[in-house]
């Protein structure tokens, strides 16, 4: 009787306080109650969000009471979901999966797959909700993240195993300089994992091996330079099609093609500036599918919960096309849903399931210098791989192929040392940068516009 009152307590729209009284003596019979609570209070005590509580114990307890989330909003098939709802896109429409059926479902798979969109709060509670509850059902989990290229796997081992604070953390995986997106929205994620002891997974490879795919293509690229990454799944027409946009997007200012969504010609598919752009993408896919791959052989084989963009995971392509390839075929996706987005999207295929998210306002980010540069590691400094048309770095006269040698008074040894000068500028400054163009070493300026 105690959990069932407990379930509908959680079921309820009552205040988050109710929690905390709790009798937990009443539950001293039922281990796998203990077990969420515990886990709840673990959470709490470490600043990690109230909601995961409500999650977990709604996976948990309500099958043994008959009252199954999704049971009050009937029997129909509502065309999109509503926020706190799992539902499953099928023919027709959607259908709705109560949290412990769906959640159960995903924690017998070898690897469940969250999509996000990088920049949005709420895909990232969501994430930690649902890693809460697949760890209550299967401990013996990984977490595998985008966000870290291999070579700090080391890193990720010391932080798991509690030898290094969240500063030195994020300054040893080089976040601002790798990922750069607010640590903040994954330090939940991180903290999580650490508390429990739960292995994190560098999955990524270098940015600079993906970016001279695009410029080269795969087959260019010497075996020992490709970081054990092995030959892609070739990519299906439809994932073709489906990234076309994508390329779109990612034409500098002045170079695009288009900025509508539409299909591409067939000529237009055949490009070989195109392809490269594919092989670069299927690069990145593979990557992380091997990595998950990896980490599955041999012994008893975890539950890997991989974070990743959702790009790399719609309608089967990017990551789960490549991990078929490479044997793993006992995979499921879960992505975010947010309650703009368009019901028309829902189609079979997109995902295994799909959870809606309230549409809550965003915090405006605030805006980054940017220089206008791609830049890349070299021997006696840092190169220039292109600069943006009408940037700061081509207003101050910097050109593709020019060696970065100092900027802002001290040595530029790797890139990290110019994005971080470039990040420090604040609007209405100058920024000296020392460049080294073929024999000749000039000094420029870079000249920060004042904030607007």
């Amino acid at each position: 009787m105690a959990s069932c009152a407990l379930a509908y307590a959680v079921c309820c729209p009552l205040p988050a306080t109710v929690l905390a009284f709790l009798d937990t003596t009443a539950y001293a019979g039922d281990p796998q109650c203990m077990k969420t609570i515990s886990l709840w209070t673990a959470s709490h005590h470490a600043g990690v969000y109230l909601r995961v509580a409500v999650f977990v114990l709604s996976a948990l307890s309500l099958s043994g009471c008959g009252l199954l989330v999704g049971a009050a909003f009937g029997g129909g098939r509502p065309s999109c979901p509503e926020p706190g709802q799992w539902s499953v896109p099928e023919a027709g429409g959607t259908r709705l999966e109560a949290a412990d059926t769906l959640l159960s479902r995903l924690a017998k798979e070898q690897v469940a797959l969250l999509g996000e969109t990088h920049d949005d709060p709420e895909h990232h509670r969501w994430q930690l909700h649902t890693i809460a509850g697949l760890y209550a059902l299967r401990p013996q989990m990984v977490l595998g993240f985008e966000m870290f290229p291999r070579r700090v796997q080391g890193v990720l081992d010391d932080w798991i195993a509690g030898r290094l604070g969240d500063a030195e953390f994020l300054s040893r995986v080089e976040w601002r300089q790798v990922w750069g997106y607010d640590p903040e929205l994954y330090l939940p994620l991180f903290q999580f994992a650490r508390m429990h002891r739960i292995p994190m997974l560098a999955l990524n490879v270098e940015r600079r091996l993906v970016s001279r795919v695009g410029e080269v293509g795969w087959a260019a690229i010497p075996v020992a330079d490709r970081e054990g990454v092995t030959d892609p799944e070739p990519a299906s027409r439809e994932y073709a099609t489906w990234l076309y946009q994508s390329y779109l997007d990612h034409q500098p200012p002045g170079g695009r093609q288009s900025v509508e969504r539409r299909q591409p010609a067939e000529q237009e598919l055949a490009d070989a500036r195109f392809r490269r752009f594919v092989e670069a993408m299927q690069v990145w896919d593979r990557a992380m599918a091997q990595g998950i791959a990896d980490r599955l052989r041999g012994g008893q084989a975890p539950l890997v919960v991989a974070i990743m963009g959702s790009g790399h995971l719609q309608y089967g392509h990017g990551v789960p096309r490549q991990l078929r390839d490479l044997g793993v075929t006992s995979v499921a996706v879960a992505l975010p849903w947010d309650q703009s987005e368009s019901c028309a999207g829902l189609v079979p295929g997109l995902a295994d399931a799909v959870f809606g998210i309230e549409a809550r306002p965003r915090p405006r980010p605030a805006e980054r210098p940017r220089l206008g540069i791609s830049i890349d590691a070299a021997p006696d400094g840092v190169r220039v791989v292109s600069a943006v048309p009408a940037s700061l770095a081509e207003q101050a006269g910097i050109l593709a192929g020019d060696v970065i040698v100092r900027i802002a008074g001290e040595p530029a040894a790797r890139p990290g040392d110019v994005i971080e000068a470039v990040l420090r500028q604040a609007p209405g400054t100058w920024l000296p940068i020392t460049v080294q163009r073929g024999d000749a070493t000039l000094d420029l300026v870079a000249r920060f516009p004042p904030r607007q």
